[in-house]
């Protein structure tokens, strides 16, 4: 390559050139979700099941699949969305409903189970707290049974009986008694099956629908595994962490209902799958991947354990047993759509149809319908259809070691047609969470719309995220501000060193946890970084440690070992304490009804960033949650955040 003899002046008209060359972003295509989410194949193939995004609320309808015309459909009041759903029989389906009070929170599950006929009819709330406001009716009197509200999920859809499911059910309260129970899904109905001793369980079946294994924990949180040899058999203690030190989790059976896999932890290192027979208790590593965390394939979705995914980089597959039809038939799956991940979403009681969803880091997903006998397959739905992948950026897997030898790893999106050796504006996007959530090889909005104005984006899975094993994990705890900090920091500078990001034009931007390590980030490092923006965040940990703490003893647990206890110490690492060492400006945004991070966090920071002088910009909506639902409060959020990044960085800035 040719150098210049003329450093400073080059740079500095290289930083006007990207928001000339670039043309503006059409922010809408990137902040609006429309389209559909998750689809699901009736036992007879006859309809379809859909769930649509509608801003703060979803939409669930079943669609003819040979019309798509509309033949049935619920819609959800403000805050509640579809957690989840599925095919009951034929002509009925079971929804799960979450609350979410915000584009940005993780979905609650409230634990109320819904259903309806194909048609629409026959709807009704069959378990949850709602059911107290049915005015007659078996449910009424099961509720009042209950002596209070109570949490259900199903456990096993019993494919042999169209009138039954097996669901899980607890009291709410603070360590709840979980038991088994046969609803009825026409009329609510329910009667006990099983209970286990331990409290917060949840349950697995084998193939015939027996319940065999049962997995809690107390206020403790270390987890408790039981297993029993059938529905009759007394529960004997497989696992308990807390002598042990291992975590165990039941996968799913074998055809045979005696080999049963585990999700087992190492010392160090991912998490490995045991093949456990059931009635000698031998036991045999079956998958482990050197990086990542195995995450069960079920045959046709919810069927027996086949085999497993890896998501380190790209999703890599590996089926127990190679020579079977399930890895055939995924192989010649991963043949026809390459640079893609596949997956069966759902089939028809025969096998003959399979729906499979295709996604990749330049598509949001894509529906086929696969016919097993005609080994052809069909076009059905895209999940966001205004998407075009031939214009997206690509997403590369990156890895590199922390200052102290842990090695990290992460994703890297740069602008469609850039090339790796360039110094790049650039963006560091922490995630939220933190611990346990990660991320992954796949479509990201975020990253989308950013690589669109011209800038390489950066995501590093730092320790405490999930996929890396238990010890990578637990590496995050008490660790916020320091070592999980350190580690988007060592990614950074790690990128400046592989000459991808120019030094002058870095800025870090995340939501929720990753808000706060954006602007811990330029607590921590006022050189590296030219601006900050955090979009729903805790900036006070000794405010949040004390609002965790009045939610119940097991998130008390959960906060003092994750989070931390001395308020000193927690004092010493939030940022609204420390914003005489931003030197930088920064973007706050926030809503006035976020429950997860409360806006007087945001309000917090802003006022002490405008009394030490940083220059700050805020956007806050009294109606929004933790992210923002409405269209036009996330287009004027996103068009905010590109005029700001551009303003600092040189980037495209959005369409008018």
């Amino acid at each position: 390559m040719k150098r210049f003899l003329l450093p400073a002046l080059l740079g500095l008209a290289c930083m006007a050139l990207p928001a000339m060359a670039l043309p503006p972003v059409d922010v809408a295509i990137h902040a609006d979700e429309g389209g559909f989410r998750d689809v699901r194949l009736s036992p007879t193939g006859e309809y379809l099941a859909v769930t649509i995004p509608s801003g703060d609320h979803t939409v669930f309808a079943v669609l003819r699949r040979d019309s798509r015309a509309v033949v049935g459909n619920f819609q959800f009041p403000k805050g509640v969305h579809v957690a989840d759903f599925w095919w009951a029989n034929a002509g009925r389906v079971l929804i799960a409903v979450a609350e979410r009070f915000g584009s940005r929170d993780y979905p609650s599950a409230t634990g109320e189970l819904y259903a309806m006929n194909v048609d629409g009819g026959e709807r009704g709330l069959l378990v949850g707290w709602r059911v107290a406001l049915q005015p007659t009716g078996s449910r009424l009197l099961d509720q009042k049974r209950e002596g209070g509200a109570v949490f259900a999920w199903p456990v096993d859809l019993l494919p042999d009986d169209d009138r039954h499911v097996l669901v899980s059910v607890s009291p709410f309260s603070r360590e709840p008694q979980t038991r088994v129970e046969r609803m009825n899904v026409y009329t609510g109905r329910r009667t006990q099956v099983a209970s286990v001793p331990v409290t917060r369980a949840s349950f697995l079946t084998d193939n015939t629908g027996a319940i065999r294994f049962a997995n809690g924990a107390r206020s403790d949180n270390l987890s408790q595994l039981y297993h029993r040899a059938d529905d009759g058999a007394p529960w004997q203690l497989l696992n308990d962490e807390r002598q042990s030190g291992v975590l165990q989790i039941p996968l799913g059976f074998a055809d045979d209902n005696v080999t049963a896999y585990l999700q087992v932890s190492t010392p160090s290192g991912p998490d490995e799958v045991v093949a456990l027979d059931t009635r000698s208790g031998e036991r045999r590593v079956v998958a482990r991947d050197t990086v990542a965390d195995p995450r069960p394939i079920h045959r046709d979705g919810v069927g027996a354990t086949v085999g497993v995914r890896f998501l380190s980089g790209k999703a890599r597959t590996q089926f127990f047993d190679p020579q079977s039809g399930d890895a055939n038939f995924h192989a010649l799956l991963e043949n026809a759509f390459p640079d893609s991940e596949v997956s069966v979403s759902s089939a028809t009681r025969d096998g003959r149809l399979k729906l499979v969803l295709v996604a990749s880091d330049i598509d949001p997903g894509s529906f086929y319908l696969f016919d097993s006998v005609s080994k052809q397959a069909s076009f059905l739905l895209a999940r966001q259809d205004r998407i075009d992948p031939a214009v997206m950026a690509h997403m590369r897997p990156v890895s590199l070691a922390a200052r102290d030898g842990l090695p990290l790893h992460g994703y890297l999106t740069l602008p469609p047609g850039a090339t790796p050796a360039t110094r790049l504006p650039t963006v560091v996007v922490p995630h939220g969470g933190p611990f346990g959530i990660f991320d992954r090889w796949g479509f990201d909005a975020d990253a989308q719309l950013l690589a669109a104005a011209g800038y390489a984006v950066l995501q590093v899975n730092f320790r405490g995220s999930g996929n890396y094993g238990r010890s990578f994990r637990q590496a995050g705890a008490r660790q916020w501000g320091g070592t999980m900090q350190d580690d988007v920091t060592d990614a950074t500078r790690w990128l400046v060193g592989q000459g991808i990001a120019d030094p002058g034009r870095i800025c870090i931007y995340g939501a929720s946890y990753g808000a706060y390590a954006a602007l811990m980030g330029v607590v921590r490092e006022p050189d590296l970084y030219r601006c900050a923006a955090g979009y729903v965040g805790v900036y006070d940990l000794p405010k949040m440690r004390t609002e965790d703490g009045r939610v119940s003893r097991s998130m008390r647990t959960w906060s003092s070992e994750w989070v931390g206890t001395d308020q000193t110490a927690l004092a010493a690492v939030s940022p609204n304490r420390l914003a005489d060492r931003i030197k930088v400006p920064v973007l706050l945004a926030a809503g006035g009804e976020d429950e997860i991070a409360p806006i007087e966090h945001s309000r917090m920071m802003e006022r002490a960033l405008r009394g030490a002088g940083v220059p700050v910009e805020t956007l806050y909506y009294p109606n929004e949650g933790h992210g923002f639902y409405k269209p036009e409060n996330r287009r004027a959020y996103y068009t905010r955040l590109l005029a700001f990044l551009s303003t600092h960085l040189g980037g495209a800035a959005a369409a008018e």
